[in-house]
């Protein structure tokens, strides 16, 4: 059932019943919820840490390090996450309810991928290679916002069609 919006525009429900019950049985789901608010503490403590190493010149290794985790962490959640498409939606990327998250976070990992590199290869100096730090921490923020508002507007799709479903 779709749902109407103050602007009059009608939105489809982020998950068909089917495919809520799906997330609700994956064990993807839970390994996400878990992942996530992890991830975004690390990335907490390795911003202040890039910060800090940029302001100051100290803390380089400290630095490398926490987006290294970081890093690490995005790419164990994102084939986790692909499992879990997988699971709700029946293809690893891409579904139609997650295609723009799913753009966003290829660059995203993208980016954090290009600082292994230049970490790796020495490329761009440090100052260069903490830029790089901060810009795929950009992303990250642009697409972990993209994630937190999708799942609010499947919290008050669920939440409408619970109150329908009772009228």
């Amino acid at each position: 059932m779709a749902q109407t919006r103050s602007s009059g525009r009608v939105a489809e429900p982020l998950y068909t019943s089917d495919e809520r019950r799906r997330r609700d049985r994956s064990p993807w789901t839970l390994v996400q919820g878990i992942l996530a608010p992890l991830q975004f503490a690390v990335f907490l403590v390795s911003a202040a840490l890039v910060w800090r190493c940029l302001a100051t010149g100290e803390g380089a290794l400290a630095a490398h390090i926490s987006v290294v985790i970081k890093t690490l962490i995005l790419y164990t959640i994102m084939v986790t996450g692909a499992l879990w498409e997988r699971d709700v939606f029946g293809r690893y990327l891409f579904a139609p309810a997650f295609f723009w998250e799913d753009v966003v976070s290829m660059g995203v990992i993208a980016l954090h991928t290009a600082y292994l590199g230049a970490l790796l290869f020495g490329w761009f100096g440090l100052e260069g290679q903490m830029i790089l730090a901060l810009i795929a921490y950009a992303a990250y923020v642009i697409n972990a916002a993209q994630f937190l508002i999708k799942f609010r507007m499947a919290r008050l799709g669920a939440a409408s069609s619970s109150v329908a479903s009772a009228r």
